[in-house]
Parts: C-alpha cells; structure tokens; sequence
C-alpha cells in the first residue's frame, strides 16, 4: 500500500502553473519533479491543503485564490533600495524580478524604476493578487529521514542541495 501524505512526509510531484489567462508561468514537467518536506511551509497554503492525504499517482487540477496564494497585492508596497542589494542580473530594468536579502530572508520584489544607486522595487510577490491554476501530479510520497526532519527541507532530486 503506497504511503499517504501527511507531515513529515517527502512529496515529488510535478506541476504545471497557469494565470486565469491560461498562460503558462511555471512547469516543472521539462524538470526533475519538485520535492518538499510536506506540513513544514514549504509550498504555498492552497497546493499544501489540496494534496494532503492524497498519494503517488494522484493528479489535481486546483485553482488558488489569492489568500490561500502568495496573498493580496499591496497598495503601499514600493520601497526604495541600493541597487547594490538587487541580485540577479547585472543590469536592471524596470519590470524584472530580483532577489533581495531581507531580515526575513531572501525575497522577490519587482524592479519600478532604476536610478544609479538606488531603486524603487514592489516588494509585493510577483504573483500576489492573482489567481493560480495548478495541475498537479504526485509522482513519489515517503517517509522524510531525520536528517530532512532536522533541517525543515527535503534533500535529494528535487530537493535542497547542501
């Protein structure tokens, strides 16, 4: 009998994201499936609610409201930062993604306008305020090690790399 989803469990699974324009944005088909240490924060709400319980094999199609997405889109969200703390590119224009180190961790802002020094970037998610359409398909489910469990992440194909 295959193993459930549940926490603690190692989930690959491949996925194909779209916008409610059926735009394809992110597919991990032409990939490695993705692997996440399953009920440790590791995917976003809506996807980690849809596949618990489900087990290898399964497929999903699921539609994510924003809430249970990458949330609202913020009104008051433009900040300015050195340019020097923008990575990701050499040169930046508006409308690109970076990645930015925060207190918080890294995160992805989206470039509004460049100066020489400094930039004004959305520190909202690029895909905040939107509806996702996900298909899904659990491809692996298993029992996590210790070494994943004490690291909050899943290793291997897929996984993190250390």
């Amino acid at each position: 009998m295959s193993l459930a989803i549940s926490k603690d469990t190692v989930v690959q699974f491949h996925y194909t994201l779209k916008n409610d324009q059926g735009e394809t944005l992110e597919s991990s088909l032409d990939h490695q499936p993705t692997a996440i240490l399953f009920g440790h924060g590791g995917i976003i709400r809506g996807v980690e609610n849809a596949i618990d319980g489900k087990q290898a094999g399964d497929t999903l199609n699921l539609t994510v409201e924003p809430a249970e997405g990458y949330g609202e889109r913020l009104d008051d969200s433009i900040q300015s930062v050195p340019v020097k703390h923008l990575s990701g590119a050499k040169k930046w224009r508006p409308g690109m993604v970076a990645n930015v180190h925060t207190d918080h961790g890294h995160r992805q802002v989206t470039v509004v306008k460049v100066g020489k020094f400094m930039a004004k970037v959305d520190t909202n998610h690029p895909l905040a305020g939107q509806t996702l359409h996900f298909d899904i398909e659990i491809v692996d489910v298993r029992a996590a090690t210790a070494d994943e469990l004490s690291h909050g992440h899943a290793h291997g194909a897929g996984g993190h790399h250390h």
